[in-house]
């Protein structure tokens, strides 16, 4: 029983670094749709965003199978609540990217923000995939150095974040109510990608150490 019971568990961790690899796709075809007003990448994400929920609600019906049938303990069981809750957080990233593509549909043939914040988004594109992808090697690898590089890129985003609501703020702003709410919707797209990266990474470091250090990201 113990065998299959871990077998289990090592099911739902793969369950979990499938998912990843999915959203780090998602984020990384999304954001390139989103520069380029690509209309057919966008639509490739929101298509197969369908794929990362049937994934998710497939990983959280097993592991409360095992909730149930297993009874498990201690760290086994901090890693099965922990893969609840990750696999939230990576749908939710799941989501996010899709919210982009579906933006990028929206404006097309026209790009969704001015050219005067290109730049900006072309940075936070990089962050939030830089992100998505030290969560896949995270959770493939549990080495605690990448929660600190995940934490210090959410920094940046969260810098690059305000500067987008400062510049709509600035006399020079002359671009209409829709570009502003478009602007003002993919920076907390993109914004909130990056916490939901950094809420992975805190659970992986609370399944690896057995503590919660909610002060190590007060910053983020």
């Amino acid at each position: 029983m113990r065998k299959v019971f871990q077998a289990e568990l090592h099911q739902i961790g793969e369950g979990l670094i499938e998912i990843s690899d999915l959203v780090l796709e998602a984020i990384a075809k999304a954001t390139a749709s989103f520069a380029t007003a690509d209309l057919p990448s966008a639509q490739e994400v929101i298509a197969a965003d369908a794929r990362i929920d049937f994934l998710q609600n497939d990983l959280d019906e097993r592991a409360i199978d095992v909730l149930a049938l297993q009874g498990p303990v201690a760290s086994d069981l901090r890693m099965i609540v922990g893969s609840l809750r990750m696999s939230a957080s990576l749908e939710r990233m799941g989501d996010l990217a899709r919210h982009i593509a579906q933006l990028t549909r929206l404006r097309f043939p026209n790009p969704v923000i001015p050219a005067s914040l290109t730049e900006t988004f072309a940075e936070l594109a990089r962050l939030d995939i830089f992100i998505a992808g030290k969560v896949t090697e995270l959770l493939e690898s549990r080495d605690l150095e990448l929660v600190a590089e995940i934490s210090a890129a959410k920094s940046q985003i969260n810098k690059l974040h305000k500067t987008v609501f400062a510049t709509m703020a600035a006399p020079e702003w002359q671009e209409t109510a829709a570009t502003t709410v478009d602007v003002t919707l993919a920076s907390r797209y993109f914004e909130r990608f990056g916490d939901h990266g950094v809420s992975v990474a805190r659970k992986v470091s609370y399944l690896v150490t057995g503590e919660w250090q909610p002060e190590e990201f007060l910053a983020v």
